[in-house]
């Protein structure tokens, strides 16, 4: 008896510890998802002036650790206790201690949502390798996602260092066999480039863009190639879902150009978690089983 009710303290901390570790690395994610892409422009801004043999304008370091962050109105540099996740946006009452600019709800959502994420995994998966994957690979699931829904852009410097994680953490097997992670790699990435040039050909438009392609291969690379038709299937659902009701209830224009990546983030952290479940319940219904 003694025993199990040390592991459910230890479990209990667990969950806590990562629950705190979340709400830091949320904090961590809001700067990765402002300055990744801004930082990919002004590389490509400085490519160009180099191409077009124009003067380089002179610019202050600018990368994940420097500057410090910032109000964006004022200017005014942030504290260490104005950063402090949820609790700072809080006590600030959603405004700049120093202009009262108001600060978007989204940076405390997205500290509470990795916060959420992260203790549910550590609940999942205990003290595992499986949760020390699953830690990263939910970490980058949201930076992608929401950079994709601001400027539709899944950074190379994200998603391919994803898929080879993925290869890596199924050498031994963690999640699936490291043939099933390499063929799930490689059509993840056919399967939609197919889409894609077939949908071209057709109506001389672009479905999707290029980095979709190697964000499914990087979760096919951690679920193996038998995930790829249930993310296909559960991205399809979610962003119907989504996108009907964003058209229903915020009066979306329907000719607007959604972003692929975050249905399929959202499908493959759905699929890592409870993909057998799902297909078990699909086949049983199906009387398949």
């Amino acid at each position: 008896m003694n025993n199990i009710i040390l592991a459910g303290q230890d479990a209990g901390f667990l969950v806590f510890a990562v629950t705190l570790l979340g709400l830091v690395v949320g904090s961590f994610l809001n700067v990765v998802i402002y300055r990744i892409p801004e930082m990919m422009q002004r590389t490509w801004k400085q490519d160009c002036c180099e191409l077009l043999e124009q003067p380089v304008e002179k610019s202050e370091r600018f990368n994940l650790v420097t500057p410090n962050s910032r109000c964006p109105d004022c200017g005014t540099p942030i504290r260490p206790w104005q950063n402090i996740p949820v609790l700072s946006y809080l006590i600030l009452g959603g405004k700049c201690g120093h202009c009262k600019t108001k600060i978007s709800a989204r940076y405390p959502v997205i500290e509470a949502v990795t916060a959420a994420l992260s203790g549910f995994l550590a609940y999942h998966y205990g003290p595992t390798p499986e949760l020390a994957f699953t830690l990263l690979l939910t970490w980058t699931l949201i930076s992608l996602a929401m950079i994709d829904i601001d400027h539709q852009l899944l950074p190379d410097s994200m998603t391919l260092p994803l898929m080879w994680l993925g290869i890596v953490a199924n050498l031994n097997g963690v999640f699936v066999s490291l043939e099933e992670a390499v063929l799930g790699a490689v059509f993840g990435y056919l399967s939609l480039w197919s889409v894609y040039w077939l949908f071209k050909l057709l109506t001389g438009k672009e479905g999707m863009g290029f980095g979709d392609f190697k964000l499914l291969a990087a979760l096919g690379a951690w679920m193996g190639w038998q995930a790829l038709p249930l993310i296909i299937i559960l991205s399809s659902l979610v962003g119907a879902v989504i996108g009907i009701a964003g058209i229903l209830i915020m009066g979306r224009d329907r000719n607007v150009a959604i972003p692929f990546g975050p249905y399929l983030a959202i499908a493959g952290w759905i699929a890592l978690i409870w993909g057998e479940t799902i297909t078990q319940a699909y086949l049983q219904f199906s009387g398949m089983a």
